[in-house]
């Protein structure tokens, strides 16, 4: 656990972040999703390649207005967020649609994640509808998203991960 995190750093991810980018979204997954997601799936999850992959997307700029944002403090990587136009097919016009917003364990309960989120609402706008989807069995980041003036709206949805059907509940703000 981290005892203080000195000032943090809002900014636009750079292809440089790819492999920090990774090594924080398979470790909060692990942590996160462990009793959720199947074990073995998470135990096969591969810093490695999900570089590839963070290094090919951000390689390809923000493709389709999708932004991803990193937290950092004292040039180390706590966490990211990634956004976008809403992928739904009832969006409405407009719409955003936060894809993802994954911290270091360590990091967690430091207010990185608050950071993180307030600066996604102020770049979208105060008014600007906002989506997300979050597994329902995922208690700490749905009342996270609820201090942030999201709830569900009532759709679910079920999504295959690690051979297993998790729930879905989708959130929505403004």
């Amino acid at each position: 656990m981290v005892e203080h995190i000195d000032e943090v750093t809002i900014r636009p991810a750079t292809t440089d972040d790819a492999a920090e980018i990774a090594a924080v979204h398979v470790r909060s997954w692990q942590e996160a999703y462990a009793g959720i997601v199947p074990a073995e799936h998470l135990r096969s999850l591969d810093p490695d390649s999900r570089r590839e992959r963070w290094a090919r997307m951000l390689a390809d700029g923000p493709a389709d207005h999708v932004r991803t944002l990193v937290a950092e403090s004292d040039g180390h990587l706590l966490g990211f967020a990634t956004y976008g136009p809403s992928r739904d097919e009832d969006a409405r016009r407009g719409e955003r649609e936060i894809y993802s917003i994954y911290l270091d364990p360590g990091t967690w309960g430091h207010g990185v994640a608050r950071d993180l989120i307030r600066t996604v609402l102020a770049e979208v706008g105060e008014r600007t509808p906002m989506a997300l989807w979050v597994l329902a069995d995922n208690t700490r980041a749905r009342h996270f998203y609820r201090r942030h003036g999201f709830s569900p709206d009532g759709v679910e949805r079920l999504e295959t991960i690690g051979g297993a059907d998790l729930l879905e509940v989708r959130y929505r703000r403004g």
